[in-house]
């Protein structure tokens, strides 16, 4: 990435052979060249699928871990005493392991894409083990969830940086918004498992105290470690693999950006920092993403005071999750065909989030707004509103590293996925010590998604890293 990346010894199989004297060209009979040197190109690889298979997989079991408590959250109340604050903490630790963001960032930007997704899957593995820990004593066993929970956490930066990286890395430029759809929105796939897995495999807790037997708490308690187990074991599968096979780059790079020299880690920031662009754009992803972010992690406690049931708010964060990764990786690879279009792409995601997020909000106010408020209606807006921000990732990431290019790519995308973290980390800080009233985070929504558009629509885009690969190519 940075000009510490590797080292000239490195670069020097990568890039493109350099020019050589030139020497008299053969004339044709029309006193003009006979022919022209083919133009360069880079060079793609079957293994390519296989790397971007297994990041994926691992962005998707992070998630998944991740947004283990707060689908069964009624459940692990009752089986492991749990409080509100304690189901809130459980998923504010997601936003807590961002904290050394910028480590990663330099890692992946001084020892490669290897070095880093090895550390990152290691963390989570420790990070499931230490959840399925077998103690007695609940107040223990609380405080192994918690760290199991902020491990997992600290695999966060990896997971959600490195997508745009790895497509720029392995991918041709046809092909690159279309790997940064998979990899990054894997994750939020993962987080769309947890809503599904959790409440099907975890029975819910009777709808009276009295009723609440010892053998039925042992039998919920029973339930949610099965799923903590099975996590432990995917997780360390996936570590397996990348161990066994994951290679920092290929043999020869796929475009001539990918071989280009970038700038150091410390210029990068001051390339970010002071370019306004940059700014506009890295807001209006973080804000909007952040509120949502949050706002997914703890549905089942939103829906709760309307009567929804657990089963209920996991189906319908599940298919706002799902519906958006299916329409993300169709925008990709839209953008991929239609290049130049990225700007227009959000503009239309972003009006359509603002549209879904009013409805949800103003349905949940029966009492004012005397809307009906069916499961119809909460599942149409939650999808919607699911559909419009998750597809909107992908192409946010595409638009920051052609904006900032030469910086490198998960430079660009950790400082904007930081950001978005500590708006998701504001929200949830709030929540912990306000547990009992969620109609302003509610509200939250349409007002982030509006504040995206009006930035979108200010925002002047441009394509920097594409120029470079049809300029150069041709």
């Amino acid at each position: 990435m940075g000009l510490g990346w590797s080292s000239a010894e490195e670069r020097r199989p990568l890039l493109p052979p350099p020019p050589q004297q030139p020497r008299p060209q053969p004339r044709g009979p029309a006193g003009g060249p006979a022919g022209r040197l083919p133009p360069l190109s880079g060079r793609v690889y079957g293994r390519r699928w296989l790397v971007l298979l297994l990041f994926s997989l691992l962005g998707f079991a992070q998630g998944l871990v991740w947004n283990t408590w707060g689908p069964i959250q009624n459940s692990a109340r009752l089986a492991f005493g749990f409080s509100g604050w304690d189901i809130a903490l459980l998923v504010f630790w997601g936003p807590i392991g961002f904290a050394p963001c910028f480590f990663f960032m330099w890692l992946m930007d001084k020892k490669g894409l290897r070095v880093t997704v090895l550390l990152t899957s290691s963390l989570m593995v420790l990070g499931a083990g230490l959840r399925c820990v077998p103690v007695s004593d609940l107040e223990i066993r609380k405080k192994l969830i918690h760290g199991g929970q902020l491990l997992n956490g600290l695999a966060g930066p990896t997971v959600m940086n490195a997508a745009p990286f790895l497509s720029t890395t392995w991918f041709s430029p046809d092909e690159r918004a279309t790997a940064t759809a998979i990899a990054s929105l894997l994750n939020y796939l993962g987080s769309a498992g947890a809503f599904l897995v959790g409440p099907l495999v975890v029975p819910p807790p009777n709808g009276t105290a009295h009723l609440v037997s010892q053998s039925n708490t042992q039998h919920i308690k029973d339930r949610i470690e099965a799923v903590l187990y099975a996590e432990f074991g995917m997780v360390s599968l996936i570590f397996s693999a990348a161990l066994a096979y994951f290679p920092s780059r290929p043999p020869f790079p796929p475009s001539v950006a990918a071989a280009s020299q970038r700038l150091s880690y410390r210029r990068s920031f001051c390339r970010l920092l002071s370019n306004f662009r940059f700014l506009m754009i890295a807001l209006a992803y973080a804000i909007p993403l952040g509120v949502f972010s949050g706002w997914s992690g703890v549905l089942d406690l939103i829906l709760t005071p309307i009567h929804v049931s657990q089963v209920d708010a996991g189906w319908i964060g599940f298919w706002s999750i799902v519906g958006g990764c299916v329409v993300g990786i169709a925008m990709a690879r839209f953008a991929d065909f239609i290049r130049g279009m990225l700007k227009f792409i959000l503009l239309l995601l972003l009006s359509g989030a603002t549209l879904a997020s009013t409805w949800f909000t103003l349905t949940c106010l029966t009492t004012v707004t005397h809307l009906p408020l069916t499961t119809a209606t909460l599942y149409t807006s939650c999808i919607l509103l699911g559909i419009f921000l998750n597809s909107s990732v992908p192409i946010f990431f595409e638009l920051f590293v052609e904006t900032v290019y030469p910086v490198p790519e998960g430079i660009s995308c950790g400082v904007v996925t930081f950001l978005s973290n500590v708006f998701m980390g504001v929200l949830l800080f709030f929540l912990t010590f306000y547990h009992t009233e969620f109609s302003w985070f509610n509200w939250c929504l349409p007002g982030s998604c509006l504040l995206s558009l009006l930035l979108i629509l200010c925002f002047r885009e441009s394509y920097d890293r594409l120029y470079l690969d049809v300029v150069v190519s041709v």
